[in-house]
Formats: structure tokens, sequence, C-alpha cells
């Protein structure tokens, strides 16, 4: 399967700390990726370094198989890169047209002077809700009135939007209801069976064996383990977050 993004070698420092230790990562097309590990990992500072908020000090990041340097977020959204984080930075008192097109609106002019196209805008934004089996109130409903689920659904929409061939969803289920968890894993799934890759941050083990294809293990600033999903097991990957496989192996 083709690579879409990969991370050579990569370091970053802040000060004395070193927070990514020569950590090499890879995510191919259409596979969901899930990042595990305790507090203080270093999975946070990974998916900023991705995302273009942190630059590493050392080491390649390639997308496509090309060589890219992300000096901000946008540089990141360019290449096709969208991160979701955990507070979602939706606007709650817009709707979720708006907020979908926001800072990308569709205008069209009338006189010469540019005006918004609302009729685009929500004929699109019924497309990629449609497209998640996303359901809302209403296309004019304010986000803040939406359950955790829908935020999530329109986040992910969002970053439909933004053409983003590479999503990175950070603990997209974390205090959602059991009937919202599983709305969230299937808009997951959704965006691998339309060709889209995904990073799944993640402390909720049964999440992620739930929809990933592999597993990346996060230890002291280390990118310690990759497992297929398919072949490993949630007591051998706590062992690995926990340190607890290598205490194993020395016994033995």
């Amino acid at each position: 399967m083709t690579m879409l993004f990969e991370m050579t070698g990569i370091t970053k420092r802040f000060g004395g700390l070193v927070a990514l230790d020569r950590v090499d990562f890879s995510v191919r097309e259409a596979e969901v990726m899930a990042i595990v590990g305790d507090n203080g990992a270093g999975k946070s500072t990974l998916i900023k370094t991705m995302s273009g908020a942190h630059a590493p000090d050392d080491g390649v990041i390639r997308m496509a198989g090309e060589a890219v340097r992300f000096r901000s977020p946008q540089d990141a959204w360019k290449s096709g890169i969208a991160t979701i984080y955990q507070e979602l930075a939706l606007a709650g008192k817009m709707t979720v047209a708006d907020n979908i097109f926001l800072g990308r609106e569709i205008k069209r002019p009338i006189l010469g002077i540019p005006f918004l196209d609302r009729a685009a805008m929500r004929k699109r934004t019924a497309e990629l809700l449609n497209q998640l089996d996303v359901h809302v109130p209403s296309l004019d409903s304010w986000v803040e009135t939406m359950s955790g689920g829908q935020r999530q659904g329109v986040a992910i929409a969002r970053a439909l939007n933004m053409d983003a061939r590479l999503i990175i969803m950070d603990e997209p289920t974390a205090a959602l209801a059991v009937a919202e968890v599983r709305k969230v894993l299937d808009f997951v799934t959704r965006l691998r069976g339309q060709g889209k890759s995904v990073v799944l941050i993640s402390h909720n083990i049964q999440d992620v064996f739930a929809v990933s294809d592999r597993i990346s293990v996060m230890r002291h600033g280390r990118r310690i383990a990759v497992r297929e999903t398919r072949t490993t097991t949630p007591e051998e990957i706590i062992g690995l977050i926990t340190g607890a496989s290598e205490v194993r192996a020395a016994a033995s």
C-alpha cells in the first residue's frame, strides 16, 4: 500500500527537554493509524509537528513522497492535512454551513460586488453531511445547540471541505455517550472508505481496536513499536504503553 505521509528521524526540543526523540512515523493511503501512549509520551507534540504547529529541530517530513516543511498550520492545510483537536474550534453561535465554510466562503458577484452564495454553501454542506451520515436538527442550527457527536461530524465535514487527504483526530470520543462514540467511530470508517487517511489519537484501547489498521505506540518521546491491529491484542498494546512488556522480557 502506498505511503501518504512519512516522518523520518523527527526530533523536537523545548530547551533541555527532548519531547520527540528521532521518531519515525508513517501513514498509508486509506488507512486508520492510531497513536497511543501514556500522558507525556509525546503524542501531542507529534501531532502538532504533523499539523504545522511545531517545526521539528531535526528530521524529514514527506507528503505523497515529496519533502515538505510546515511553517504554520496553513502550510499543512495546503498540503492536505487537517487536524481536529479535542476542543474542535467550532464557532458555537454560527450555523453548520457557516462553520464548514469559515474562511473558505463561496461568493458570487452581483453587479460586480461579491456576495456570499449561501445557497451554494448550504447545498455543499448537505452533501458533506450526507457523505458522513451526519444528522443535525437543521443547517441553520447554531453549533452550540448540538450534541458532541454532531459537532464532531461538523468538524469532520469541514475537513472534507478543505480537501484534506490526511485527517488527524485528537481524542474524538472523549466525554461522549456510548451511542455517540459509535457514531464517531462510524465517521472514521466512512472516511477510510472514501480513500482518506486518518490518524487517531485515543486513550480508549477499545475504540482503537474497533477502527484502526495499525497502532503506533509512543513512550518517553519515542515511537517504540508499530503493530498491525489484526495481529496484536489489547494486552500487548497496554504492556507496550506501560513498559510491562520490557519488564517481562527482562525477567524471562
